[in-house]
């Protein structure tokens, strides 16, 4: 089930000379490759000059996940000289007027690539409740499954015959914190299994994916021709949504034998990781930023939930916040110098702020009225900031924007109709973002 303004193949390859496949190639590829079906693994992608053009022209995200929710005071919107901004000065960028925390010095030198947005303001203030919200943009609406923002870009970005997976979350802790009552749950909704993620935890390798020593490749193949056989038959026979889905998971696994060296960390030159530094944090952006290079069309790196400072906050960040700055440094100078920044949308955001107060644990608790976020690359304006709140940081000051204004403009950045219905058949109408709600213009390119 998909929207109805789905880009297809056509729409990527608009005619313009880059873009433009050589005939004999397409039809020589074609021809090596049996002829097959473009759905199937030997389809386009085994194409050379296809692969390679899809991964040159592309849009991709990248979505850092500050899951636990981090403070705007000692990042994007500090408070110098009032209480409430802490005891970390403010510092001043590459921006004339604009100020980022101490803790965010490295930002500070390339904010003039950046988009903050200082004006957040949404409607849940506890961790499932706002993850969920921020990453369907929309409120529940049981017993339907919104999508996730991650399957419906791997759905408008990516190709069901490319071996690399749509969606891919690096997670270095798959089993734990509140978090995990969400990666537990259904991520794609009503798009099918299809455009859930392949998850991959602290270990940044995927297991068990070599074929078996005393297998062959004839047999192998021949076993998933028969498999594919059966499992369509019954999707046929029961028009099943489900059995379709399991097909393509199935279809899945097989590209993921092609590509699981990409998942291998220790691939990746030493000095790469050396600049971005040893944190399960930095590690995991360094890999995604190797997948989107090598085609990855969206990649959502979680850090667990260390932005939760419900005590000693300003010892918590004096020591995680610097990871962050660096991290954003290094991906964003990185995408930039290979010419990937313009096709590639990076967001930095959590569920929710922090309190403008500390707690009687000197900790900042949940916030959800006034908090900020990060966008860089793919359609956003470079050295903007929209929004800001008062003196102390209670409130927005002037227009407020939320979650579904967010999903607005992160479609809108990427190309994407963010007023597309959903074809759920003879089910309610659903659309990419409810209510057209504006997306932020402020940060539009």
């Amino acid at each position: 089930m998909k929207p109805t303004s789905k880009p297809g193949l056509a729409g990527s390859l608009c005619g313009q000379p880059d873009h433009v496949l050589h005939r004999r190639k397409f039809l020589t590829g074609m021809t090596a490759a049996g002829a097959v079906s473009v759905a199937s693994w030997a389809g386009l992608f085994s194409v050379p000059a296809f692969a390679q053009q899809v991964k040159r022209t592309a849009k991709r995200c990248l979505l850092l996940w500050l899951c636990g929710a981090p403070s705007q005071f000692e990042t994007w919107d500090p408070k110098p000289g009032r209480i409430t901004g802490g005891p970390f000065r403010a510092i001043p960028t590459k921006l004339p007027g604009v100020q980022f925390g101490e803790l965010m010095s490295k930002c500070a030198t390339i904010a003039d690539k950046l988009a903050i947005v200082r004006c957040m303001k949404t409607d849940q203030s506890e961790h499932l409740q706002g993850i969920n919200l921020l990453q369907r943009g929309a409120a529940p609406r049981p017993p339907f499954v919104r999508p996730t923002l991650g399957s419906v870009l791997a759905q408008q970005l990516g190709h069901l015959d490319s071996p690399i997976p749509n969606f891919i979350l690096l997670d270095p802790c798959p089993e734990g914190n509140e978090f995990k009552e969400f990666k537990a749950g259904n991520w794609a909704g009503w798009l099918g299994a299809q455009y859930g993620p392949v998850r991959v935890g602290g270990d940044y390798k995927i297991e068990d994916v070599a074929r078996q020593a005393d297998l062959t490749a004839e047999d192998h193949e021949a076993r998933n021709a028969l498999r594919r056989f059966f499992t369509r038959k019954f999707e046929n026979e029961r028009k099943s949504a489900a059995a379709a889905s399991q097909n393509a998971v199935f279809e899945r696994v097989k590209g993921l034998m092609s590509c699981a060296h990409l998942f291998d960390l220790e691939q990746l030159p030493a000095k790469d990781r050396e600049r971005y530094g040893p944190g399960a944090f930095a590690t995991h952006t360094l890999q995604a930023r190797h997948l989107l290079e090598n085609g990855a069309p969206f990649v959502m790196v979680s850090n667990g939930m260390p932005w939760d400072s419900h005590v000693f906050h300003n010892e918590i960040y004096q020591m995680l916040t610097p990871e962050l700055d660096n991290v954003l440094f290094q991906v964003i100078t990185d995408l930039e110098e290979r010419g990937m920044l313009d096709s590639t949308l990076v967001i930095a955001m959590g569920e929710f702020g922090r309190t403008p107060w500390l707690n009687q644990a000197r900790g900042r608790d949940h916030y959800d009225k006034a908090w900020s976020l990060m966008l860089a690359g793919c359609g956003i304006k470079r050295g903007v900031v929209v929004g800001g709140t008062d003196a102390d940081g209670v409130n927005v000051d002037g227009q407020a924007f939320n979650e579904r204004n967010l999903f607005a403009t992160i479609f809108s950045a990427l190309g994407i109709d963010p007023y597309a219905a959903y074809d759920l058949g003879d089910l309610p109408t659903f659309h990419r973002v409810e209510d057209r709600a504006e997306p932020i213009r402020g940060v539009l390119a």
